[in-house]
């Protein structure tokens, strides 16, 4: 069976956006509402940031938010319980991108088996070395069809990241910048990089975060991507707009 992330790259090559929000925020029910909306504002790909109280690759946006989801009462089993049916009314694809300690927690295995039991199609955790993947999540992610998805910076020797191609076949999220999420580095200045990797010919595709905020840098990540995922600057559009289907719309028409 085929997983909706190898869908999606299959049948659409470029200008993919993929939007990240938090977990239980703003309001502990909120996870439902984002995510239809988003949903129906036509993105490709959502990623729900899986709350926690080290997030080190995120800046004070996502992090702010994370501690609020936190203190409405987030955890991984809640929000396990907010998805149960979210396949009756959602179809594109579901990430879940968090850190490697409540995955632990929860238990690898049975981690990624309710991942795929409720049709979550991937996961990304930042925190999570090479090795430890190989041995610990490769074979279920495998068992259960639940990409895992890698990250990717300019500090990435190409051996890693060559072996990154080899290892998985979801996508490869790279990183735009050195920093955390929201970073203000401009994204011009990392335009060698993006042709250095374009020039790799990786088997598979790429989306570019961090840093991508507006129209101008999404569509100077498209030329060396497959698209771009916007995390901060959809967390502070929903601190400063609100939540409903048209804010949501408005931000979404405002990139592309």
């Amino acid at each position: 069976m085929n997983n909706r992330i190898n869908t999606l790259f299959e049948t659409k090559k470029s200008n993919i956006l993929s939007i990240y929000f938090t977990a239980g925020y703003p309001a502990l029910e909120d996870t439902m509402t984002i995510l239809k909306n988003l949903d129906t504002a036509g993105v490709d790909l959502v990623e729900i940031g899986i709350p926690f109280s080290d997030p080190l690759a995120d800046g004070p946006v996502i992090q702010n938010s994370s501690e609020q989801a936190l203190r409405n009462g987030m955890t991984v089993a809640k929000l396990f319980d907010q998805l149960e049916n979210i396949r009756q009314t959602v179809h594109i694809p579901i990430i879940l991108m968090g850190y490697l300690n409540p995955v632990m927690r929860y238990g690898i295995e049975a981690f990624i088996a309710k991942c795929s039991e409720i049709g979550i199609d991937g996961i990304i955790l930042p925190d999570l070395p090479m090795d430890y993947y190989l041995s610990h999540f490769k074979a279920p992610c495998e068992r259960y069809n639940v990409k895992n998805i890698m990250l990717i910076s300019n500090d990435t020797s190409i051996k890693r990241v060559r072996e990154i191609d080899e290892q998985t076949n979801g996508f490869i999220y790279l990183v735009s910048s050195n920093g955390t999420t929201g970073s203000n580095k401009s994204l011009e200045t990392q335009q060698d990089y993006y042709k250095h990797i374009q020039g790799l010919e990786l088997k598979n595709p790429i989306l570019i975060g961090f840093g991508v905020r507006d129209k101008q840098t999404y569509e100077l990540t498209n030329q060396y991507s497959s698209g771009a995922i916007i995390g901060t600057a959809f967390m502070k559009h929903i601190n400063e707009q609100g939540i409903d289907v048209s804010s949501i719309q408005s931000f979404i028409n405002s990139i592309r």
